[in-house]
């Protein structure tokens, strides 16, 4: 009788042994991944901001990290922040939930400046803005189009008619959104906005055109 309990228990036991396996290989896999894809973000950030100073600080063990980036006060930019949060990679069994509570990593960039533009506008992909997005505070007060940038649908808010046209233009010049999907100016707010999903390598590429679109608004 005991020789068979044991034999009943042999395949859950085999099985707890495989899980903790997975969970032991998985977690310094899962660590050097997010911490890769975070080193790399923030490289491209600061190659790409170029700031005066520069200041990071980790929110959440191996899933969270914020950035300040400061100018002088002959810019227009007084100061950027940015920050990631990464899919718990090391922590495999928790993984799925995640995955269906956050969708995918997630980097928020927002610049501060020291004047304001001329409008609120508003480029966020569909899908994101009906499932995980930011709801636009002024949505009740600007105009909204539906387009097309690349295989995404977006919408496009605006306040004013140049904002829709500098939009669009921004579009046309860069025909594949890459990782963005939100781009923002809040002239109440004095703020420019990036979203985007941060993925290694890829940062800089992607942001590049949003940062000097922001810019560029932002000196008009």
């Amino acid at each position: 009788m005991a020789i068979d309990g044991y034999i009943a228990t042999l395949p859950a036991l085999l099985l707890i042994f495989a899980i903790g396996a997975f969970i032991a290989v998985s977690f310094p896999r899962g660590r050097k991944k997010n911490r890769e894809i975070y080193l790399s973000a923030f490289n491209d950030l600061i190659e790409i901001f170029k700031p005066d100073d520069q200041a990071f600080t980790n929110i959440g063990g191996l899933v969270g990290h914020h950035a300040n980036f400061f100018f002088k006060e002959k810019d227009e930019l007084k100061k950027i922040n940015a920050t990631i949060t990464l899919m718990p990679r090391h922590a495999p069994l928790y993984m799925p939930i995640s995955k269906l509570l956050m969708g995918n990593d997630r980097l928020f960039i927002t610049l501060y400046m020291r004047c304001s533009p001329p409008g609120e506008g508003h480029l966020i992909e569909k899908k994101y803005a009906d499932c995980r997005g930011p709801k636009i505070t002024n949505a009740n007060r600007l105009y909204k189009k539906e387009v097309k940038w690349d295989k995404y649908n977006f919408h496009l808010y605006y306040e004013r008619m140049m904002m829709y046209d500098q939009l669009k233009q921004f579009i046309d010049n860069n025909p594949n959104p890459g990782l963005i999907r939100h781009i923002a100016i809040l002239p109440d707010q004095r703020k420019g906005f990036i979203f985007m999903i941060p993925q290694h390598g890829m940062v800089g590429r992607n942001l590049e055109p949003a940062y000097q679109f922001i810019l560029k608004i932002f000196k008009n």
